[in-house]
């Protein structure tokens, strides 16, 4: 295996500071979720980068089934809590296909294989509950 592309996040502040990349001069304001102010809690940049990443595993599985729609990727973060210090995410996935003919059977099929091409469904498997749905629009 060979590395693509590597890069490092800095924070400071925990959820109440700033973090950066080292490979990219824009500096993120990170907020406590709900609370109101200007900037980003990493629950959203998770659902961000995981939508992202998700959409691109999609486009793989889409050339692979030669099936052929214009698709929109819907990550839902959730962090939930069970005690004073157990914290966990869970997520949801959901894919809506539009200008296209296939069955919903077919879709369903590709957006699993989705799931097991997708970096950041590898790196979550096992750790966070994941519910995949999807849509013909």
């Amino acid at each position: 295996m060979s590395v693509i592309y590597s890069t490092t996040a800095t924070a400071t502040g925990a959820r109440d500071g700033k973090a950066t990349l080292s490979d990219s001069d824009t500096t993120f304001n990170i907020v406590p979720p709900a609370s109101n102010r200007q900037g980003n809690n990493p629950e959203q940049l998770f659902a961000i980068g995981y939508a992202a990443c998700f959409d691109g595993a999609l486009g793989l599985a889409k050339k692979q089934a030669n099936a052929s729609f214009d698709d929109e990727v819907q990550v839902s973060v959730d962090l939930n809590k069970a005690g004073d210090t157990d914290f966990n995410l869970s997520l949801k996935i959901h894919v809506v296909a539009k200008n296209t003919q296939i069955s919903q059977d077919d879709l369903t099929k590709i957006v699993e294989k989705a799931h097991e091409i997708c970096p950041y469904s590898k790196a979550v498997k096992g750790n966070i509950d994941i519910a995949l749905s999807a849509e013909v629009a």
